[in-house]
């Protein structure tokens, strides 16, 4: 049952967001730059026209204010090795300052300023999912010291402390159970949204969560080295050892850059006039490396809103777009993310439609998640009716009442056959025969001190995956990996069931990201989907990551690049459709830009070659912005 959302109504607050997105762009530090060039190239432009005094001064002045900042990143990081498109802005920009032809510069100023403007704009804001992870992170544990039960910071517990994990409370460390019996949340470690029953003897590990009844736990690992700690360890390697994407426009900026320079230095060699090297540079500043991507870059991160996909940076939707290899987790990715009856399965004498009538009656009266599932199972066969009177709930474990004078009881085997130990006999032996057959979640129902049945759960696939699929094939994704922290049984069935043929279970969060690092190893470019903590860490190693959060999202909305509000994850096909779209408008503006550029630079090398003053240059465009200062002999 997926949760409804209302389009009209979050009209006016998103516009209002927008708005205050533009707002806070336009007042931000980055933007100053940019407003300063504006400002001051029509100040200069107006003095310089009506032949004020200082008009010249003032631009120049304004020139070497605005453009420093510019020149400086473009030297450090050229200095890191970063060849980037800047470099020929940044040499325009000096070669104005020192030839005093400051209105020149401060167009060349406005519009670099300006593209690095865009381009925070469309970054967004940075992942926090590290701090985010901390912050959740188990921060008490309840030492047992002989009769007395201290509470302590879960740093200081050591390997062979007893501790006490109380029902709500988060396990602090991994550890073994020595006494008690209860119900773990775990999907914030395995992804699966089942309770995890343990008992003496079982292993527990540091964030999951209780949820009945006492447990004692025998420590076996510091809550440093315990498996949430290792999630936090693993995003933030993750975060750390990714490496930068490379912007598309420097990627062209390889060749064009060097192709302008030994224009430049052929120029030179010829006139031996720094002043037409600067028309060469002028002319040849690529704009269309400085605007095309990020004009192209906003369009996309717009319109993927429209489609409730939030893009956290023009480098995640540039990265989707490349991507050729897509892992999926399973558990609330590609299923549903809760357990469903999947069948009722009458094993005694009481026809199937009864048995699926007396155990939604009982249920009605429980809040557990199984519980609903059997009275949804029941409403969809119009088999509810009947009303349960002296319900015994045992949390986590069952419930009996009474329906139309009979005992019914609902729950696990163990707690169903000490309600009625006349059908423990014949439940165990169709446990039995489950089990040999499949994996999962299972309940069982006696009546009357009699076996009733057993009602089997699945958590099922999403509708429209098949078509899902094939549409990823058409857009270029050449393999599809499906991992999952559930039983590798289980991962393989729904892997049959929707069409992929690479399916891994039992995978752990550091599993996953061996997984992602192995196929970018490879060469390949790596689209990770998950909705979980446990998929946070392959989703921050990723080329990009995809969270699904419509109920929330939590870390993995922090850690992914691209998150889908909407509950459907065939909206990735969207994302990656945009993703792509938006590449290649920007790539179609760099081309055609380049082009225009480079017939510009031809004319102004070939004039610049010429032998001459300026008055051999006749091209009326260009002449504003290299000869507004130009010293009266050359006249």
């Amino acid at each position: 049952m997926k949760p409804t959302t209302s389009l009209a109504g979050p009209a006016r607050p998103a516009a209002t967001s927008r708005g205050a997105r533009v707002f806070s762009a336009l007042t931000s530090p980055v933007a100053r730059l940019p407003l300063a060039a504006a400002l001051s190239l029509a100040a200069a432009a107006t003095l310089q026209l009506s032949g004020a005094r200082y008009g010249h001064a003032l631009a120049l002045t304004m020139l070497v204010v605005t453009g420093a900042p510019i020149v400086w990143r473009t030297v450090r990081g050229t200095l890191r090795g970063v060849f980037a498109a800047d470099i020929v802005a940044s040499l325009a920009i000096v070669g104005a300052a020192v030839l005093q032809q400051p209105l020149a510069g401060l167009v060349i100023v406005l519009m670099q300023s300006g593209g690095e403007l865009l381009e925070r704009y469309a970054e967004g804001r940075a992942s926090g999912a590290v701090r985010h992870l901390e912050a959740q992170a188990p921060q008490l544990a309840n030492r047992i010291s002989g009769d007395r039960v201290e509470s302590i910071r879960a740093g200081d517990v050591e390997v062979g402390d007893r501790i006490l994990v109380r029902p709500g409370e988060m396990v602090p460390c991994d550890g073994l159970v020595t006494d008690g019996t209860s119900h773990l949340e775990v999907a914030r470690l395995t992804g699966e949204p089942s309770p995890e029953r343990v008992r003496p003897g079982d292993r527990v590990r540091s964030g999951a969560v209780n949820i009945e009844q006492a447990l004692t736990v025998d420590v076996t690992a510091r809550a440093s080295e315990s498996l949430y700690s290792r999630i936090v360890a693993m995003v933030r390697d993750a975060q750390a050892s990714k490496s930068p994407t490379q912007r598309l426009a420097d990627r062209y900026a390889i060749w064009f850059t060097p192709l302008t320079l030994v224009a430049c230095a052929i120029a030179w060699g010829i006139s031996h006039d720094a002043t037409r090297v600067l028309a060469v540079l002028v002319v040849a500043t690529p704009c269309p490396l400085i605007l095309a991507t990020p004009v192209a870059i906003i369009g996309g991160i717009n319109r993927a809103a429209r489609h409730q996909i939030v893009v956290r940076s023009g480098s995640a939707l540039e990265a989707i777009a490349r991507a050729d290899v897509a892992v999926f987790d399973k558990t609330g990715t590609l299923t549903i993310g809760y357990p469903e009856v999947a069948r009722a399965e009458a094993i005694g004498a009481l026809p199937h439609d009864q048995l699926v009538r007396l155990a939604a009656a009982v249920e009605l009266n429980s809040g557990h998640l199984l519980a609903r599932s059997v009275v949804a199972f029941a409403e969809q066969r119009g088999l509810v009716g009947s009303t349960a009177q002296d319900t015994i709930e045992a949390p986590g474990s069952g419930i009996t009442g009474m329906v139309d004078g009979r005992r019914v009881s609902v729950g696990s085997l163990d707690y169903v056959s000490r309600e009625q130990p006349g059908a423990a006999a014949s439940l165990r032996a169709a446990h039995t025969t489950a089990i040999a057959g499949e994996h999962g979640l299972r309940a069982f129902v006696a009546v009357d001190d009699a076996a009733a049945g057993v009602l089997h759960f699945a958590d099922r696939t999403r509708d429209g995956l098949s078509a899902f699929f094939a549409d990823l094939t058409a857009l270029g994704i050449r393999r599809t990996i499906l991992v999952s922290g559930d039983h590798g049984a289980n991962v393989s069935a729904v892997a049959r069931a929707i069409g992929i043929t690479d399916a891994r279970g039992d995978v752990l969060p550091d599993g996953k990201v061996e997984i992602v690092r192995s196929l970018e190893a490879l060469g390949h470019r790596v689209v990770m989907t998950g909705d979980g903590t446990n998929d946070a860490p392959a989703l921050s190693a990723a080329s990009v990551g995809v969270a699904i959060a419509a109920h929330g999202g939590g870390i993995s909305a922090e850690a992914a690049g691209i998150v889908l509000l909407a509950d459907d994850v065939t909206r990735l096909a969207t994302a990656i459709r945009i993703g792509r779209r938006a590449t290649r408008i920007a790539k179609q503006g760099i081309v055609v830009g380049l082009g225009l550029s480079l017939v510009a630079m031809a004319f102004a090398f070939v004039w610049a070659t010429r032998s001459g003053q300026f008055d051999d240059l006749d091209t009326p465009a260009i002449r504003p912005l290299i000869d507004e200062s130009r010293p009266p002999e050359q006249g």
